[in-house]
């Protein structure tokens, strides 16, 4: 039986049906994370290499209690190596992996030597320092290892063995998944991050795309980098190099998550964090919204008229603004009439970021664009 970190291809199995843990949910369908269904796949494959069957469904203990269950969509048996995979049901959240084939091949290890953790293809390997895995190791995230092996260690334990374990997971169309998401950026190459801390999937709790801002903050920490900024979309991330000439690794896609990032910050300071965006977005900060997402918040034009009539518009022009039907019809009602509302709105930006920032050392600031990206408010 092999123990090196490169085993016999295992010959295909076929699926089989089963059915899906549930959690309760308020209108919105939960799911599971990646993290979640390499546990199943690990487990049933771990299982299977010691009673030469496969448990499908598959059942597995996760934190807070959440013990669902999995169907296998493949499995296999041979020359010492086990093999199964679970289909990743990310619930009614639109996740990027919803859908992907979670692939687990597990071997035996070396009496005494514990479980090992190894990427297969489509997973991702960390290149660059501040990520919560050492440079070179395969992107399965502390979390999911933590489960994973105490899953083993259950199956271990009942049917009298030690969790001696070899585990490989690997990501049917990884590398291409890990295009749309955050991975290449922070130098995670080759595929796709294995995530999770609770295994399961909270609908448009965007969960993942908070991590991968986390996880920006880290990397451009570790790599000395002193300023960043926190950008709404691929416009404002154009801005902001041209502004101020900054490197990749120092652009965050906050995308609506402008509270995710202060609030990360605020914990892990930089010296200057600049956040970059339309103009109707920070306005939403300016009021004090910390998700910008337009389903969630709106702009507030009460709020955009006291802060023309700070900028010195007339009562005319402040009812005016009062009566747009955008922020960008207030803000060019108020450029006609040289009042600058788009510094008003960067200015009380900047205080509400300040705000969620406390006392950290870091020196905030704010620019807003318009949709071709011009300037049209800045904090000095």
């Amino acid at each position: 039986m092999p123990t090196d970190p490169t085993p016999p291809e295992p010959t295909a199995g076929g699926a089989s049906g089963g059915r899906r843990g549930q959690l309760k949910s308020s209108g919105l369908r939960p799911g599971w994370t990646t993290g979640a269904c390499a546990a199943a796949a690990a487990t049933a494959a771990w299982e299977a290499l010691h009673t030469g069957s496969f448990p499908d469904p598959v059942a597995v203990t996760l934190p807070n209690g959440h013990e669902p269950s999995f169907a296998l969509t493949q499995e296999s048996l041979a020359g010492g190596v086990a093999m199964a995979a679970v289909q990743k049901d990310a619930g009614d959240d639109p996740d990027v992996t919803h859908g992907a084939v979670i692939r687990a091949r597990v071997w035996r290890a070396d009496p005494g030597a514990g479980i090992r953790f190894v990427g297969g293809p489509g997973v991702g390997r960390v290149t660059l320092p501040g990520l919560p895995l050492a440079v070179g190791e395969p992107a399965i995230n502390p979390g999911p290892r933590g489960y994973i092996s105490a899953n083993l260690a259950r199956v271990s334990a009942r049917l009298g063995g030690a969790a001696d374990a070899v585990v490989e997971i690997s990501v049917d169309d990884g590398e291409e998944l890990a295009r749309r998401t955050w991975n290449p950026r922070i130098g995670i190459l080759g595929g796709i991050s294995v995530l999770g801390t609770t295994g399961v999937v909270v609908p448009y709790s965007c969960s993942a795309w908070i991590d991968s801002i986390r996880r920006g903050v880290d990397v451009a920490r570790a790599a000395g980098l002193t300023h960043l900024a926190g950008c709404t979309g691929s416009t404002s991330e154009r801005v902001a190099t041209e502004l101020f000439g900054l490197p990749g690794l120092a652009l965050l896609d906050m995308g609506d998550f402008a509270g995710a990032v202060l609030k990360y910050v605020s914990r892990h300071p930089v010296e200057r964090l600049t956040l970059v965006g339309g103009f109707a977005k920070l306005s939403k900060l300016a009021a004090g919204h910390l998700d910008l997402h337009s389903h969630r918040t709106a702009v507030d034009p009460t709020h955009l008229a006291a802060l023309a009539a700070s900028a010195g518009a007339s009562p005319e022009l402040v009812a005016e603004v009062l009566g747009s039907n955008t922020a960008m019809g207030a803000l060019q009602a108020c450029h006609a009439a040289g009042i600058p509302l788009g510094n008003a709105v960067a200015e009380a930006a900047r205080d509400e970021a300040a705000r969620v920032l406390r006392e950290a050392p870091v020196a905030v600031a704010i620019v807003c664009i318009d949709r071709a990206g011009a300037v049209v408010g800045s904090t000095t």
